[in-house]
């Protein structure tokens, strides 16, 4: 079903089922989670190791549960381990965005043939965590969500043990407030116990510790500013911020059908899609010859059309590569043994380059040495510096507006897509949050009985509010009819290179082609999915003597994506400290389930 009209219909349902209590049809069985346990060990290297106790109750037949814990940036996880009581196990451990997901199979024999059913079982999960605690000049901090938002469902109470290096000078927090039911700090060991946690809902330990306590911390993460005053600001001011949220979102309310109806009103006046004469499934080849960057803008970036990412930017680099822009050079480490990956600059490659290309060309010189030669290797460390992070990303934003000027400025994107639809939805969006503040006033100061009703509506409209402005661009804007058919076409072409089979069933015929699938798949973020493909079909890829595929086989793709992601990070040192102490900003937490 067309995105729009599943939207279209669900705008609908709330419309004529917003006070109704929805009740899950699959009421056959159910399980609980009646009690965690949590014990954190903070080694004086700042290594943080992690024990999970998770008491779930099984009503009806299931195949298991999962636990997804969520890495910020620079964090990792190590020593992953679980076992259960009560059930035979089988835990398979995958990489899922930012988060790393556990998928832990329970059966009843242990031959692992039957389900569990109607019964009690432990599940014990332990792991080591780095750059979780964070040292500043004046203070060592560990912010650390002991309950995630993201669970299933809630937990009936929960029991926290925490063990520190050292026992002087300790302070901590726990947040939200109204779940602490117990708490209390002897010598170097912090015990809590909570009430009951709802599903949606975090419970978070902020420990602040004396710098001294750790020697060599090669496993925190080290930032070079006083942090104690502001972590106390962030601190206040979000707790206030919650009691605040707490009582206004349940004054928000009454008006709560007003945004959903203009929303479907405008949606059928800007947002309907032209029909076009296109039923194709799939596209194995370049459904047009534009450049990636500009594929990239239209079709990879759905909260902003006609801006490129930076997979466009990597897809550049790609297309540079291939056009023999920049040349592959691979040397031996001696000390390592390993092989390093270079890219060489081709100046005389460089008369024919579009502006954007230009630009690509430039920032990649800023890394060079005299020779024009950059080591991907050594990019990553090169921009994990602030003022190199910031360069880099200052020259990135050049590069964006290149590829709007040169493809994609107002009126040309306008022959592709209008989004007078997505501009007013996001006006009413804003409106709506203001009108909700409005109303939770009113509902605060009125002594009449219905104000209960205003309380009810305001919440409503502030939460579709928010949805509406985060939804994607052509949600409420539109494609024109050759913006239709360019959307289309491009989205099966992915289709087709995100699918193994369907490359298995048509792969291509030349080196070309796969060359193309490449930097395309880049600019649509599926490389990854194309490499596989063809490391499937071609098993002897390092034989083919091209730069492009080299570049993949020696992990160039991925050590290019991870510096770039490094310099997004390093270039807004702010978010190392500036956040700490927030409530919600803690590493940990996550959630899980069952299924």
């Amino acid at each position: 079903m067309n995105v729009k009209k599943t939207l279209c219909i669900i705008l609908l349902i709330f419309i004529l089922f917003s006070t109704i209590t929805l009740v899950s049809a699959d009421d056959d069985r159910s399980y609980s989670i009646d009690q965690a346990f949590i014990e954190l060990t903070v080694g004086n290297n700042g290594l943080l190791h992690v024990d999970e106790i998770y008491d779930y109750t099984f009503d009806g037949s299931f195949n298991g549960v999962y636990r997804d814990i969520p890495l910020k940036p620079g964090e990792s996880i190590d020593n992953i381990n679980v076992t259960t009581e009560g059930a035979y196990s089988i835990t398979k451990v995958t990489d899922e965005g930012n988060n790393k997901h556990l998928k832990i199979y329970l059966y009843a024999d242990e031959a692992h043939t039957k389900q569990i059913s109607d019964t009690e079982v432990y599940v014990y999960i332990s792991y080591d965590m780095k750059n979780t605690v964070t040292i500043f000049n004046d203070v060592a901090g560990l912010q650390y969500k002991l309950w995630g938002e993201d669970w299933d469902v809630g937990v009936g109470a929960l029991t926290a043990i925490v063990h520190l290096p050292g026992n002087e000078s300790v302070t901590y927090y726990l947040n939200p407030q109204e779940y602490n039911s117990s708490s209390s700090l002897t010598n170097d060991t912090i015990s809590i116990t909570s009430n009951r946690i709802p599903s949606g809902e975090f419970y978070e330990l902020l420990v602040l510790m004396p710098v001294s306590d750790f020697d060599n911390a090669t496993y925190a993460k080290h930032v070079n500013e006083n942090g104690k005053e502001k972590i106390m600001h962030n601190l206040e001011e979000s707790v206030n911020g919650r009691n605040f949220w707490n009582t206004s979102f349940i004054v928000l309310g009454l008006l709560s059908l007003i945004s959903p109806i203009a929303a479907i009103f405008i949606y059928l006046k800007f947002g309907r899609e032209p029909k076009v004469d296109y039923d194709g499934i799939y596209e194995r080849e370049l459904p047009t010859n534009d450049p990636p960057a500009m594929v990239n803008a239209l079709i990879d970036n759905s909260q902003d059309i006609g801006t490129p990412n930076m997979h466009g930017f990597e897809a550049t680099i790609l297309d540079l590569i291939n056009r023999k822009v920049f040349e592959l050079e691979t040397r031996t480490d001696p000390n390592t043994n390993m092989k390093e990956l270079f890219l060489k600059l081709n100046r005389e490659k460089t008369n024919d380059l579009a502006i954007h290309e230009h630009t690509v060309f430039d920032i990649l010189e800023m890394f060079s040495d005299s020779h024009d030669i950059v080591n991907l290797s050594n990019l990553n460390s090169d921009l994990s510096h602030e003022s190199n992070a910031k360069l880099f990303m200052e020259e990135y934003g050049e590069w964006q507006q290149d590829v709007k000027h040169e493809y994609l400025e107002s009126e040309k994107l306008a022959t592709y897509f209008n989004n007078n639809g997505s501009t007013i939805m996001k006006i009413l969006g804003i409106g709506g949050l203001i009108l909700g503040i409005i109303i939770f006033i009113l509902g605060l100061l009125t002594n009449l009985h219905n104000g209960v009703y205003a309380i009810g509506g305001g919440i409503a409209l502030a939460i579709f509010s928010l949805i509406v402005m985060l939804l994607p661009e052509d949600i409420f804007g539109q494609w024109t009819e050759k913006g239709r058919l360019f959307y289309l076409k491009w989205k099966n072409f992915k289709k087709f290179l995100k699918d193994n089979s369907l490359i298995n069933e048509h792969p291509p015929e030349s080196i070309v082609i796969w060359k193309q699938y490449l930097i395309y798949g880049a600019a649509l973020g599926v490389a990854d999915n194309v490499y596989d493909a063809m490391k499937l079909q071609e098993k002897n890829m390092s034989d083919y003597d091209d730069d492009l595929f080299l570049y993949h086989h020696y992990g160039g793709y991925y050590m290019m994506h991870e510096a770039f992601r490094t310099g997004e990070t390093a270039a807004n040192p702010s978010s190392d400290s500036g956040s700490f102490g927030g409530l919600g900003g803690g590493s940990g937490g996550g959630g899980g389930g069952a299924f």
